[in-house]
């Protein structure tokens, strides 16, 4: 009887990068999924709250920086897409965010101090539907409903 996920034997790999015994090797091991967990939460930022189950209210709190010009995470949750995407274009920050129909976000734009911020073109204040929680650490919280957004931050 063999393994039906996780054999590890990383002494059979070759320099070549070929597998001396395919059968006994599995690229579906823990340390894999670690990483793209730390992509999706931190990098990304997409996370959820105890408080909404399932996504119901989700946490985007993307993480640009580090030499990263660019990231894009996409979870299909049971209330529907939840995405983020963003990228750095010089002194501006893109983020494109899309949050499920019956649920909300709490959102942290990383905003630098003095930055002008827009969503879809307009000034943040004058959009009703978005809510101003908080300053924290240099990200501006808002609370926002289901729905398609697009920041821009300049500096």
């Amino acid at each position: 009887m063999g393994a039906t996920t996780i054999w590890e034997r990383w002494d059979g790999i070759r320099p070549d990068g070929s597998f001396q015994t395919p059968g006994m090797n599995s690229f579906n091991h823990y340390s894999y999924g670690a990483i793209g967990d730390w992509m999706y939460r931190v990098v990304a930022g997409l996370d959820t709250y105890e408080d909404g189950p399932g996504y119901r209210h989700s946490r985007i709190s993307p993480h640009p920086g580090g030499g990263l010009t660019s990231a894009a995470a996409d979870l299909q949750t049971g209330y529907g897409p939840l995405s983020s995407h963003w990228r750095l274009d010089g002194g501006t920050l893109l983020l494109d965010v899309v949050i499920p129909a019956n649920t909300h976000s709490t959102v942290y734009i990383p905003a630098p101090e003095g930055g002008h911020i827009t969503e879809s073109g307009q000034n943040l204040a004058s959009v009703k539907e978005i809510g101003l929680t908080g300053v924290e650490r240099g990200y501006l919280i808002l609370d926002i409903g289901s729905g398609t957004y697009h920041f821009k931050v300049e500096e």
